[in-house]
């Protein structure tokens, strides 16, 4: 019988859900970020240039507005998964680290888990913040959720908070990836078990 503590099975998923959800995010952001501002509104849109499948919408809209909504969408989901995984945190208690691990490995495993929860929350409320700010407000999969104040000097300094954080957030994931795959690969310990379904 497999004697390593895991986390909860709702914990597992969140994590794995959350994780490939803000990296999809990144990805998206980087790529919205160069759709051009001038393309004409359209009833289509092929997805991502990929010549795989063709949204069709109800009404024309630029593919940038599409992009940008859809980041806006995934963002507050994001935001809802995340709220939803720091109060699931409070009320279950993370599995112990195994006893081969070293005290100062384990001290840093466990700052490094708060700077992400930290983080994980403070970029989609700095998204949420800035888009409130800027004439678009934010829809979530076409449903208005809050209207734009339209105040244009103060949404370009939210979105460089929101770069940053995003720079951050980004390098934090890399050394938790790295991590990890260090204690799998490397030190083939029991840390990779601790959240993973199949032990």
């Amino acid at each position: 019988m497999d004697s390593v503590p895991h986390y909860t099975r709702t914990a597992i998923t969140l994590h794995w859900v959350i994780g490939f959800l803000i990296l999809g995010m990144f990805a998206l952001g980087w790529y919205m970020g160069d759709v051009p501002k001038d393309l004409p509104k359209s009833s289509s849109l092929d997805l991502f240039n990929l010549g795989l499948y063709t949204l069709q919408f109800a009404e024309p809209l630029t593919p940038r507005t599409f992009y940008f909504n859809l980041h806006k969408s995934f963002g507050v989901t994001i935001l809802a998964l995340v709220f939803f995984r720091i109060c699931w945190r409070l009320t279950h208690a993370a599995p112990a680290m195994p006893a081969s691990m070293q005290e100062w490995q384990a001290q840093a495993a466990r700052i490094a888990h708060k700077v992400l929860y930290v983080l994980m929350l403070a970029m989609p409320v700095s998204g949420v913040v800035m888009s409130i700010y800027s004439k678009y407000g934010i829809k979530w999969f076409g449903i208005k959720l809050i209207s734009g104040i339209d105040n244009n000097p103060l949404h370009e300094k939210l979105l460089e908070v929101h770069e940053v954080l995003g720079v951050i957030l980004l390098t934090v994931v890399v050394i938790h990836v790295g991590a990890a795959l260090k204690h799998k690969l490397w030190d083939k310990d029991e840390v990779w078990k601790r959240m993973s379904w199949h032990g």
